[in-house]
């Protein structure tokens, strides 16, 4: 708050406000003298009340705050646009074990995948080299935050000097944020809807790298609101082409009748960072 000259404040915003700040009277409570009746969970702010928050009545609340404090935050930095990477957070770096590995083949396979690490991290380094002549609000990278693939994203990012976006999740595994990204915009979230909706409402492109049920989820979802117009069309892009059809016969959905045959080409296959951005520079002309 900036005082005005009759002991009025303006916000931040410059709008005038003579209220006194919750976070002022969140610092007075706090300096009350103890006693039974303060110390009483029934005397406690609600807006500080973790208890009282995390009741189940509060669930509409919890939602609206997943969904406000990082829009408003994303907003405060002056970001327009992302380009959404998702995939395997167990495909290590080059050179690196498979951590997650349960047998031979799974190691050996994985171990063969870091060649997408690679790649991830190409492509993240040309979206951010595009980004910084947006002075890095438009094509900031955005991942899950974690490691893999997620994490070759942000290094991508981190290798071009530019700012990236983590948004990670309450997991009992693999969801500590990678040391890549920036870190007051590395956030986590307790509802997966909510975190999806963070990744779609700016995305400008959107590439899938081989992974798991997480994977194909996020892959799945971004594809059906396209398909059903609820998204507007942008690049979907996926890369290895190999795997993508060895794991999923889009095909044989077609042949059924279960998707229409144009469906098929609102995807687009790759095997390589330059091929991917190249999908993007034509799709929106650059």
């Amino acid at each position: 708050m900036a005082k005005g000259r009759n002991g009025g404040s303006r916000r931040k915003d410059g709008v005038w406000d003579p209220l006194k700040s919750s976070s002022t009277d969140r610092q007075r409570a706090q300096a009350v003298p103890k006693t039974p009746q303060t110390t009483s969970p029934a005397y406690r702010l609600a807006y500080v009340d973790e208890d009282f928050l995390c009741r189940e009545e509060l669930r509409p609340i919890r939602l609206q705050l997943e969904l406000l404090k990082t829009e408003m935050m994303l907003t405060e930095r002056g970001i327009r646009s992302t380009v959404v990477m998702f995939g395997g957070a167990r495909i290590p770096a080059p050179g690196q074990s498979a951590w997650a590995a349960r047998n031979d083949i799974q190691r050996a396979n994985l171990e063969a995948a870091s060649v997408y690490y690679d790649e991830a991290r190409k492509f993240a380094r040309l979206c951010s080299k595009y980004s910084a002549s947006f002075d890095f609000q438009e094509y900031v990278i955005v991942t899950g935050g974690g490691p893999g693939v997620m994490e070759a994203g942000n290094r991508g990012a981190a290798d071009e000097g530019a700012p990236s976006i983590g948004l990670n999740i309450v997991l009992p595994h693999e969801q500590a944020p990678n040391a890549y990204v920036t870190p007051e915009l590395s956030f986590n979230f307790h509802y997966f809807a909510i975190r999806k909706m963070h990744f779609m409402v700016r995305a400008k492109a959107i590439a899938v790298f081989p992974g798991g049920f997480g994977t194909l989820d996020e892959f799945f979802e971004c594809l059906t609101l396209i398909q059903t117009g609820r998204m507007e069309r942008l690049p979907l892009i996926l890369f290895g082409e190999a795997f993508w059809r060895r794991i999923i016969n889009f095909e044989a959905l077609a042949e059924f009748g279960t998707i229409a045959p144009d469906d098929v080409k609102l995807i687009s296959f790759v095997d390589t960072a330059d091929a991917a951005w190249k999908i993007v520079q034509d799709f929106y002309e650059h």
